[in-house]
């Protein structure tokens, strides 16, 4: 092609480029308004009056008389060294404590610091790992939920809920299940009246794994320990330690310095046959030379959910459960008294719904369990 007719094509042809529709500019999506409800909670006034709850103690914590590494750790300091390293390592969680308070306040706020950095699990949020569970008596003395906290920071200031209606009524918070606290204080908007209640006596003691230590309530007052704390409108020790309920004679020991109104034992998820039937049988002879009135229950393991599918978890429930059965059996026949019993295979429930990774309960799983402990802890009780 000729040099004129070259710079005629390439004209025509830049003219005929410019001239084409362009593509359209591909679409954003919209931006979804995220759910005011679904962020952490506002942040407390700054005119809030704060109440520090040292100052007239928490529920669950007990061995409260004796010297303590920190004020909300859940066992006294002579149990280091005593206790293992893990057990003691867990026991800085406050899982278990709740603090009791009256107030005619309409807006109630938490201000605290948190042990760990960490504030919640793959598998559970940090509502429950974490959070301040609030919960208040209604008009016919029932208890029920009011809020929790949404901690997105290991220091927390928050409203936990405002707009209250007006009133006087006794109110429970209970604190993080699988975190420490460093400190903590409730607040209430200014000039509103406010009482702390003290602890009450003879708590139901539970002795346990990660399942009693609060995996994986979704919240602090889901745990089936906390619901039958209200149930029973007792106050409740947890000694559950996570991967480490394992009916150890140096825990036995501290349990049994507990005035407590029954012992709840609940290790055997932690354990096998053998060592149940090794361990068993002297823990309740240990607690019951200690206590010697005081209400025993021996607990089966819960089935994993998915047991029905997985045939060596199936036979390690069976096996677990024989062993515990031979073990009460035996304290029965050897003239102990004081005991009962719970199997376990129904405490998820049939349907393989009640936990959230096989192992550990769902907030469904806490419920249904404490719906098969409450008739016999009541027997137990008398009540």
């Amino acid at each position: 092609m000729k040099l004129p007719a070259l710079l005629t094509f390439l004209a025509l042809s830049s003219y005929a480029a410019a001239q084409a529709p362009k593509p359209a500019a591909p679409t954003q999506p919209p931006v979804a308004k995220l759910d005011p409800a679904m962020g952490t909670n506002k942040k407390a006034a700054i005119d809030a009056e704060w109440h520090d709850v040292t100052k007239w103690g928490v529920e669950g914590r007990g061995w409260a008389d004796q010297e303590r590494k920190r004020w909300f750790d859940r066992l006294p300091a002579k149990a280091e060294g005593k206790v293992t390293p893990a057990v003691w390592n867990l026991s800085r969680d406050s899982s278990g404590m709740m603090v009791r308070f009256k107030t005619d306040a309409t807006t109630i706020s938490a201000r605290y610091t948190l042990l760990k950095a960490s504030l919640g699990m793959p598998h559970m949020p940090a509502t429950g790992v974490s959070g301040v569970d609030l919960y208040a008596r209604d008009d016919e003395g029932n208890w029920r939920w009011v809020q929790v906290t949404k901690p997105a920071a290991q220091t927390v200031e928050a409203t936990i809920i405002t707009g209250l209606k007006p009133g006087s009524r006794e109110y429970a918070a209970y604190l993080p299940l699988y975190n420490g606290v460093e400190s903590l204080e409730i607040g209430v908007n200014k000039g509103a009246q406010f009482e702390g209640l003290s602890p009450r006596p003879k708590p139901i003691v539970f002795y346990g794994t990660s399942i009693t230590h609060g995996a994986c309530a979704s919240r602090p007052g889901m745990v089936h320990t906390a619901i039958l704390g209200r149930r029973f409108d007792r106050p409740v020790i947890n000694c559950g330690f996570s991967g480490n309920g394992k009916m150890d004679a140096a825990v036995g020991d501290l349990l049994g310095e507990l005035d407590a109104a029954a012992y709840v034992i609940d290790c055997l998820p932690n354990m096998n046959a053998a060592l149940v039937t090794e361990r068993a049988v002297p823990l309740v002879k240990q607690l019951r030379a200690a206590r010697p009135e005081t209400p025993i229950i021996l607990v089966e393991d819960r089935r994993f959910s998915n047991d029905w599918i997985t045939p060596d978890k199936h036979r390690f429930h069976d096996d677990n459960h024989a062993a515990l059965k031979k073990a009460y059996d035996e304290l029965v026949a050897a003239g102990v008294k004081g005991l009962s019993y719970i199997p376990g295979d129904h405490l998820y429930g049939d349907d393989s719904e009640g936990s959230t990774d096989a192992s550990h309960a769902s907030d469904l799983g806490f419920m249904r369990q404490a719906d098969i402990f409450e008739p016999v802890l009541r027997a137990a009780l008398g009540k």
